[in-house]
């Protein structure tokens, strides 16, 4: 993969006036919006594939067909998971791109089980660190996150500087309950675990049944993998 350092750095002054304006928007709005004020070669879009990921992604392929998503895949996902990815890029003609750990890397934390003693660590090998060495190319950086999803994710702006590269929440003050009619109305697709009760999706060996985010990294007081952070 081959991507220029086109990164320019956005002021606190400029990001609190991009605030101002997206909080007036529609969530289709402010994707439109996106595009006027940053080049496309600015945006990196990152889609875990979870729970309903089809809103964010729809809206994407409806703006910008183009757009290009990067799919962290740690290895561990479930199976449904993938077939999910699948699905949603077939549905909406998606560029979809994967990136992952270095083999090696990944490899020592199968055969360490390093998510049952250090997930903290697991996390950083299998996706913190392959996005980093990406993220630096860009200036914006656009996630799915909604402020009632967790404590930290309310305490969030539409747009935040986040160690140097913009944060972009197109959904942060999507409710639960507009995004599920969302999703009804334009009858996407679920991710098939769902149905099972689960409500946060991660991979398969830190990942149960739950409310919320209830169900990841189960009996351990981790909430975020520690990209958002």
């Amino acid at each position: 993969m081959s991507v220029s350092n086109i990164k320019r750095q956005i002021s606190a002054e400029e990001i609190k006036k991009l605030n101002k304006k997206y909080n007036l928007l529609s969530v289709e709005e402010r994707i439109e919006e996106l595009y006027k004020d940053f080049d496309a070669t600015e945006i990196m879009l990152t889609s875990s594939f979870a729970a309903t990921s089809a809103f964010l992604l729809r809206v994407f392929s409806k703006v910008n067909s183009a757009q290009k998503i990067y799919f962290i895949d740690t290895g561990y996902h479930f199976d449904d998971t993938l077939q999910y990815k699948e699905e949603l890029t077939k549905l909406y003609a998606l560029n979809v791109e994967s990136i992952g750990a270095e083999k090696w890397k990944h490899d020592f934390t199968t055969k360490d089980e390093t998510w049952k003693k250090d997930p903290n660590l697991c996390c950083s090998i299998n996706k913190v660190e392959p996005l980093t060495l990406i993220k630096e190319n860009f200036t914006v950086w656009v996630s799915g996150l909604m402020e009632w999803q967790s404590d930290h994710r309310a305490s969030l702006d539409i747009f935040e500087d986040r160690g140097g590269i913009l944060k972009f929440y197109p959904l942060l003050d999507v409710s639960k309950k507009d995004r599920e009619k969302y999703i009804k109305t334009n009858k996407l697709p679920f991710h098939p675990l769902v149905s099972k009760g689960y409500s946060s999706i991660g991979c398969k060996h830190c990942t149960v049944p739950g409310k919320e985010r209830d169900g990841r990294w189960n009996n351990n007081p981790k909430t975020e993998c520690g990209l958002h952070l």
